[in-house]
């Protein structure tokens, strides 16, 4: 049985491990391609200075496998850009470059990323936005339970704004929350 961990994230400890994940190339994304480790430290320590923003690194079986982000998307993000509501809460999520992938991987990475969200009871709904153009991460996210409801422009991309409320990720995925 697969055990999955989440620990906060270290910007000074964390950055070098993280630095490879961020600017894979599958990482498009992500945007951060042409990063050095120095940027990728100070960005993090920009999300751990900011009261509405957080990191964290997931383990999967004691090894570092994946990035989360949890945001307040009243507060960072999507300021502006939709009514947000109370125990709203912004969600990102990376999964570690690999030459050996395992088939269901992160589908298994996005539901623990759901369960330590919801593992909150003040979190009522988890918002998402990513890029249009990601195909493979909107499957993933409706295979959790999220609906999308629009695009929105974002300054820096354009994105699916998608909702997922505990009852939606209960219903699509069997896990009790």
């Amino acid at each position: 049985m697969t055990t999955v961990h989440i620990r906060p994230l270290d910007p000074l400890q964390d950055a070098e491990l993280i630095h490879p994940w961020v600017t894979d190339a599958k990482a498009t994304y992500w945007m951060m391609q042409g990063f050095r480790l120095q940027d990728v430290e100070r960005e993090y320590m920009a999300i751990a200075a900011n009261p509405h923003h957080d990191a964290f690194i997931g383990l999967v079986d004691g090894t570092p496998a994946f990035l989360m982000e949890r945001y307040d998307p009243a507060r960072a993000e999507l300021v502006g850009l939709y009514d947000a509501q109370p125990g709203d809460v912004g969600m990102h999520f990376l999964v570690a470059p690999t030459d050996t992938p395992v088939h269901g991987f992160t589908r298994t990475v996005i539901t623990a990323v759901m369960r330590e969200l919801f593992a909150d009871p003040a979190t009522a709904r988890v918002v998402v936005e990513p890029d249009v153009r990601n195909t493979a991460v909107h499957a993933l996210n409706e295979a959790v339970g999220f609906v999308p409801e629009r695009q929105i422009r974002k300054p820096e991309k354009k994105a699916l704004l998608s909702f997922c409320t505990r009852a939606q990720f209960e219903a699509a995925t069997g896990a009790a929350v």
